[in-house]
């Protein structure tokens, strides 16, 4: 029986580095493929997946920069993605003792949340949308996003195991 070693934190930080421009990747390849009302966002799944690599400051950062390179692609609802994402980055580490296990389900509810809180902030901050819009959004895109979204990170965390499970010591 061969006892298998824990990864070097080199090693470890390489495997996330590799994992996250992945999902960066997919974002601005595959999601323009598969968009519509609730597209799969791999840019939330990248952030809630390196959160949990990181202490609360450096993920509100990542998400911060995330969220800043998303405003400025869109400058008509400038600072939303920002302020979106960096709640997002600090909740997900925060939590990430609580939910983010080993655990299938307990990673796709995560995910789940991570995704409807972002969407959330976004069109509640942007000035994008208003109205019974709105609430069309909020109570049935979002929701259908945030599943789309759980069910890719689910599978992509099963195939990919190595890249985006968390460090633990």
């Amino acid at each position: 029986m061969a006892v298998r070693s824990q990864p070097s934190a080199t090693a470890t930080y390489a495997q996330a580095i590799v994992g996250f421009i992945l999902l960066l990747i997919a974002h601005y390849t595959v999601r323009p493929l598969i968009g519509g009302r609730a597209p799969v966002d791999f840019l939330a799944i990248a952030v809630l997946f390196s959160a949990v690599r990181l202490r609360p400051g450096a993920a509100a950062l990542l998400g911060f920069a995330i969220g800043l390179t998303i405003d400025a692609l869109q400058p008509d609802s400038f600072g939303a993605a920002t302020l979106a994402f960096t709640l997002v980055g600090y909740g997900a580490s925060w939590l990430k003792a609580v939910f983010f296990a080993d655990h299938i389900a307990l990673t796709g509810l995560f995910v789940f949340a991570g995704k409807w809180v972002y969407d959330g902030v976004y069109n509640l901050v942007g000035p994008r949308i208003g109205g019974l819009d709105l609430v069309v959004q909020l109570l049935l895109w979002t929701p259908l996003a945030a599943a789309l979204t759980a069910l890719v990170a689910v599978l992509l965390l099963m195939v990919f195991r190595p890249l985006y499970r968390p460090y633990t010591k």
